[in-house]
Formats: C-alpha cells, structure tokens, sequence
C-alpha cells in the first residue's frame, strides 16, 4: 500500500509533500481513536527492544534524524509510529527561513535525497515553548516508555565563525529543561562555513563551553548532566576523526552521532545531467550506508564503551540496523529510509532484527 502511495506523491515536489503528509496525520490523529488505530498498529513496545544509554531508557534503539521534525511539531504523531526516540532541529537561537526553495530534492534510482535547507527553523525561543507543552500534556506516561527527544542545536548564518560558540550556548540554555540530550551540529554542508568548526580547536571551545555550563546547571539542580554529543561530516579525513576521537576523550563528550550528509556524488545511478540540475546540497540515504558505517567502526575501535554513538546513514531494513549495531553503534536513527521504506519502518525493523 505504501509504495503506491509514495509513487504519487513522489510526482510532486518533496518539500510540500513532507509538510503536506506531516500535517495530514497530524489532522487525523487529533481524533483519539484513529490515533490510538495508529499506534497500535505501529506499537514497538517489546522491552526486549529497550535501550539504556546516557542515563536515559529508550523505549527501542530506532530514533528519528535530525532534519525531519525541525520545530517539533509531529512528536505525537511520530511517537504513534513507534519511534523510540526524536532528534529535533536543527535549531538555532534566532528564527531564520533557511535557503532558497527548491532545496529537497529524491534520487530515487539510488534511494536518496539531497537538502539544502540550511537550519530553517523557528528559533530556539518558540521550540522550546513547543516542547514544554508538548511535555505537560506528555506527564502521564511513565518514564520507563515515554518518548526520549534530542536537541539539535547549530548556529545562525549571520553568525561569524568566531562566535559560534555565543549561539550554540543560547541554544543549550534555552532547551537545557525540554530535551534530554543535546547534540552539537556542525557538520551540515549547507550553511557557509560551518563545517570549518569541526576543526579541533573551533571544537574544543564550543563543547568545553558547553560541558561548564552543564555542570553548573547540574551543580545549581542537584541532577544529573544533559548528555552532550557531537555530529560529524562522513567527508572528513581519517586524521580529522582521530582529532574528534581524541577531544572526545579528553573532554568526556558523551557521544558521537555519525554521520551527517556528504557532499560527495560518488557511484550514484541518478544521471549527471539531473544531479548538475540539482545542483549543491547534502547527500543522504542508500549512497552514505558503507561510509557511515566504516566511520562507526573506527571510532568505535579507537573510543571502545567511552565514545557511544548514534549510527545514522543508509538505514532502510533491519540487516542496514544490524550492520550498524554489529559495528559498534549503541542507537540508530532514520531518515531518508523512513521516506522511501515508509511509517512501518521502525514495526519492521524491530520485528525482523537480529544482531
């Protein structure tokens, strides 16, 4: 039934038919008993499938990317289709619209997207309002089985390198009580830039900042620290992720999810004609599963238990989650295969997994 469906929306542009499918079961789910339909359909309550990490129980180790829900908007609808846990954002402190429209683009023929979004996003302000009150109307579920959600959290365009890390604090403080960990994003190929702050000391003044803060927030509320893990880029060099590897350990990060887009079109089916037509953009899907994946196990060896990591890239089926898992991953989170595999994709996953 699905594949029906996603070839006529695949007629239309990808942008508005997210939006568009997002806000339609949003609608039908206000109506209790169709949601209720719904979750039982997709239910992935099987404890055998709970996760604990970071002081946190996920329900099941299938997450959400970052990307889908930017300004957490769907955490019901996508907590109806089982989802163990959401990584909202990106976010960043100030409201920005992102690039110019088009900028989703499907390469069906390799089961991919490329995006150029570019952080658009509501603002970390009205986020954060959006998450206190989607968490009071969550108050009734209990701890052990209720929806773990991961702040995304990036800089503003207009904001020079040098004080990225002013814009990432103002993020962490904003959604340091509506999220349980955090997740420091700058491997994204679409905001100018960016991706120079995955150098290691850009990256060691952004996440000791961050770590202080953490502690004196706990300190100040005799709790426990907000997780905090870095997003990394697959394009970088085995020498740049041994730097990562190593700040990671030296300043405690909690973990590392692994990995963003790439700008690479290496191997792909999609004539060149139309990727010259699509022109700049990050790469996500089938074309990123053995990259991804490669990057996992090396950190994985190198970090061993002191680096977790969230494994992201290519993940379609269970045997795509098994790889990543067999690798080292403690987590996985989907994206580009929740769109072509559709809404039973973490059902199937869970259902069909073995390690």
């Amino acid at each position: 039934m699905y594949n029906l469906l996603r070839n006529i929306l695949f007629l239309f542009p990808a942008e508005p038919v997210h939006y568009f499918s997002m806000n339609s079961l949003k609608l039908i789910c206000r109506i209790g008993f169709i949601r209720r339909i719904i979750a039982g359909r997709y239910k992935t309550d099987d404890k055998t499938h709970q996760k604990k990490l970071f002081n946190l129980t996920f329900k099941n180790f299938v997450g959400l990317g970052a990307g889908f829900d930017k300004n957490a908007r769907y955490l019901s609808e996508l907590e109806a289709l089982g989802f163990g846990f959401i990584e909202i954002g990106t976010v960043t402190p100030l409201p920005q619209p992102g690039n110019e429209k088009p900028r989703l683009f499907r390469l069906p023929k390799d089961r991919a997207l490329v995006n150029r979004m570019g952080f658009n996003n509501d603002g970390a302000k009205v986020v954060a309002g959006r998450l206190r009150k989607w968490r009071s109307y969550s108050l009734t579920r209990t701890r052990n089985n209720r929806l773990i959600i991961g702040g995304n959290i990036g800089k503003n365009k207009i904001t020079p390198n040098e004080e990225a890390w002013k814009d990432y604090e103002k993020c962490f403080e904003e959604l340091f009580d509506c999220v349980d960990y955090f997740v420091v994003n700058v491997s994204s190929p679409n905001t100018p830039d960016l991706r120079a702050l995955q150098e290691k000391e850009a990256l060691k003044k952004i996440l000791t900042h961050l770590q202080k803060i953490n502690r004196q927030k706990t300190e100040a509320a005799d709790g426990i620290t907000k997780p905090l893990l870095l997003k990394i880029a697959p394009d970088l060099s085995w020498q740049q992720i041994d730097d990562i590897i190593d700040l990671a350990l030296e300043i405690k990060l909690d973990g590392l999810v692994t990995a963003n887009t790439t700008i690479s079109r290496e191997n792909l089916q999609t004539s060149t004609d139309r990727i010259s037509e699509i022109g700049a953009g990050g790469l996500s899907g089938l074309p990123l599963k053995e990259k991804s994946t490669a990057i996992i196990q090396y950190i994985c060896q190198r970090g061993g238990t002191m680096l977790p990591v969230i494994a992201s890239g290519g993940i379609f089926t269970a045997k795509d989650a098994a790889e990543k898992i067999s690798a080292g991953a403690s987590l996985i989170q989907v994206w580009t295969g929740f769109i072509y595999e559709g809404p039973a994709i973490v059902k199937k996953i869970l259902s069909s997994y073995s390690k």
